[in-house]
């Protein structure tokens, strides 16, 4: 037996080549080697699995890093002791490397998607999916922060009983397709850069079955599922953001004559909080002081998602400060960490004011502790900068 080639010489690139680099020269590797465009050259079929072999190695950052230090002695799996990484050029079909292929070229490479050379393997049908279904589901803050189950009726398409989801009378009203002899899929040409092609195709008259129906169930009238409010029970994990979708797997729309369902996709409409602001998994309420509590400091009541808490207003708390309650926002979806109620503080300034009230600031106007002094102003517009930067 020849010794295999290095995978770098095989594929013609350095050592040191990135992946791009790498699935470019397979590109042009297995477009040179084509079987189609080599018809009967048994060294282009050759060179064209070589090339296949070369690329599933070098494109796998682990089997790579393993080749490179010991070279084809990487046993069958990619580990040392004698083998080829997992892919042998001699134990490997056209069919399976074709199938590589669809992450490279997409399916309508020569060859790819399913197309194979005369006499080649039929690939087997797909199973059918119901239709997925959509619902929203509509949280406030209190849900998002806690999680919540909820319980829900939808009308759901769902297996005919009577004919066992097949769509023939009693389920056994059935015979073998006549278009595909009860294979399930059909041959079909197409033209290809390689030249024509043929494809193994799903039947269009039994859709990959392979049996059709003789006499139709009367009451799904054939097509094996019927209406019905199914009662479906699911969890909303705490964190979840407003537009989130949640997959419930197989509770969606049962398939027409049998197959898979489809799922229930679940979106989050989040409702907005009457005095909250959510940010993330912080929390923001726009807190408005009047002037003595903003001067002399005291205690206010604030709105928080779970209720209602005291908050200390230091002395001389200035208009645009924000005073943070830890852990009083909303917790992650992932378990780690929780974020904080962020309170924007705001001063509210009378517009009207009565005559004793004038008078009250009139008397102030003129006291030294009322007016900045040239050092606060400084400090107060540095603040201020640092915003607009």
């Amino acid at each position: 037996m020849a010794a295999k080639r290095d995978y770098y010489e095989v594929l013609g690139v350095d050592r040191n080549a990135d992946e791009k680099a790498i699935k470019s020269a397979y590109r042009k590797k297995a477009i040179q080697y084509h079987p189609d465009k080599n018809p009967g050259d048994k060294e282009a079929e050759e060179k064209f699995k070589e090339a296949a072999e070369a690329y599933d190695v070098l494109s796998n950052p682990e089997k790579r890093a393993k080749y490179d230090q010991f070279g084809h002695d990487m046993g069958p799996q990619g580990f040392p002791g004698g083998g080829a990484g997992g892919f042998h050029a001699g134990g490997f079909s056209m069919e399976d490397i074709f199938s590589q292929f669809g992450d490279i070229f997409g399916g309508g490479f020569g060859g790819m998607g399913g197309f194979e050379s005369a006499g080649g393997r039929a690939r087997r049908p797909r199973r059918r999916k119901g239709s997925d279904l959509r619902i929203k589901v509509k949280l406030t803050l209190e849900d998002i922060a806690n999680g919540v189950t909820k319980t829900l009726k939808i009308p759901t398409l769902v297996k005919d009983d009577h004919c066992n989801g097949t769509g023939a009378k009693d389920g056994t009203a059935m015979a073998t397709c006549p278009t595909c002899g009860g294979a399930g899929s059909v041959i079909e040409q197409q033209q290809t850069m390689f030249g024509v092609r043929q494809a193994h195709v799903e039947c269009p008259q039994c859709h990959g079955s392979g049996q059709v129906i003789t006499e139709k169930c009367s009451f799904c009238k054939g097509e094996g599922v019927v209406r019905q409010d199914v009662t479906v029970s699911f969890t909303i994990p705490a964190g979840v953001q407003d537009g989130q979708t949640l997959t419930l797997r197989g509770k969606g729309n049962a398939a027409l004559n049998g197959g898979d369902n489809g799922d229930l996709l679940i979106v989050v409409e989040e409702v907005k909080h009457p005095e909250l602001i959510r940010d993330g998994n912080d929390v923001v309420y726009n807190l408005m002081l009047d002037i003595p509590t903003a001067v002399l400091g005291g205690s206010v009541e604030v709105p928080t998602i779970s209720g209602r808490a005291r908050l200390k207003i230091p002395a001389g708390t200035q208009p645009g400060k924000v005073l943070r309650l830890r852990g009083k926002g909303l917790p992650s979806t992932d378990g780690y960490g929780t974020g904080d109620e962020l309170i924007n503080v705001m001063v509210y300034i009378p517009e009207n004011l009565t005559d004793d009230e004038k008078k009250s600031f009139e008397e102030l106007r003129d006291k030294p502790g009322l007016k900045p002094d040239d050092a606060t102003k400084h400090r107060i517009f540095s603040k201020l900068r640092h915003i607009f930067e």
